[in-house]
């Protein structure tokens, strides 16, 4: 059965996706803006788009569609834990790995290994879909996760990553020669008007994104770098990074697949090496990282070798 929510605006001139997004817990932001595009969200009894912009005292109704739970079975796949307590659990996750199912896409998945490793011990804030699932990777993006166990751990780590209060620090080989020693990249990120599957800098529809980036070692025509993010933006680095020019090595949906540094990588050379948090529970202070994959290795290797 679905389910009928009505909420009277507190704010004025805030666009109505994140407006709801702040109001109802457990909802992305995309999946606002899916109810609101199937007309399930009414503003004082009428439909609106994604960008329309409340005024205080307007009445806004929901509706929430029951979850229709898709055949989604644990299944038995090695995962690398780095850490593991009540709480939480630190993995590294492998390039290739897609981390919770989506359509046409129900298995091999993180979620999938995580529910056999875990049973019911995972949160489930974010639904069937995505149990104990914070934050995420993109599937050829390698790193550090960390999963919630239990729901109060999960709203925490949730609270963090909103205030920004989560150290996440990446490696990346892109292309071209940088030449300053390091920079802050302030360029607001959203999806692309065309290509929905992709996202780009979007000065009028995209939500703020900040990247810093410190150069770790350069080459004849490519460059290491330590990159930190402040925000947490789909596809952040990647696109920040194809923005000015130096895409993401091996990254073949913005710009960086190129044979002549490809070296037998698959996917783009991007490894979320640190992730530094407040223990939900504890509130002591942990800091994980991660190795770097092999096959980052051998490209590094390679480019050193090469000069």
């Amino acid at each position: 059965m679905s389910k009928l929510l009505s909420l009277l605006s507190d704010e004025d001139n805030k666009r109505i996706d994140a407006w709801l997004t702040g109001k109802l817990e457990g909802f992305s932001r995309t999946y606002i803006q899916k109810l609101i595009n199937d007309n399930l969200v009414l503003v004082n009894g009428n439909p609106v788009k994604a960008n329309y912009k409340l005024k205080a005292g307007y009445e806004v109704s929901i509706i929430i569609p029951e979850a229709k739970k898709p055949d989604i079975l644990p299944e038995k796949i090695d995962l690398n834990v780095i850490y593991e307590d009540n709480s939480i659990i630190v993995i590294n996750k492998p390039k290739g790995m897609v981390v919770h199912p989506a359509a046409g896409n129900y298995s091999g998945t993180l979620v999938n290994a995580l529910m056999n490793y875990c049973g019911e011990n995972l949160s489930d804030i974010n639904g069937i879909i995505r149990p104990g699932i914070v934050h995420r990777l993109d599937k050829d993006t390698s790193g550090i996760l960390i999963i919630a166990k239990n729901n109060e751990a999960h709203k925490k780590l949730s609270h963090a990553l909103k205030a920004r209060l989560v150290k996440r620090v990446y490696i990346a080989l892109v292309k071209g020669i940088i030449k300053e020693s390091n920079g802050k990249i302030d360029l607001p990120v959203g999806r692309h008007p065309v290509n929905r599957k992709k996202m780009t800098v979007n000065p009028k529809n995209g939500r703020e994104a900040i990247t810093y980036f410190r150069v770790l070692e350069r080459f004849s025509n490519a460059t290491y770098l330590e990159l930190k993010l402040e925000t947490g933006r789909t596809h952040q680095i990647r696109v920040h990074m194809s923005y000015i020019g130096h895409p993401v090595i091996g990254d073949g949906v913005y710009g960086g697949k190129d044979i002549a540094y490809g070296y037998g990588i698959k996917g783009q050379a991007l490894h979320a090496r640190l992730l530094g948090f407040n223990h939900p529970a504890t509130e002591e202070y942990m800091e994980f990282e991660a190795e770097i994959p092999d096959d980052f290795k051998a490209l590094l290797d390679k480019l050193r070798t090469d000069g």
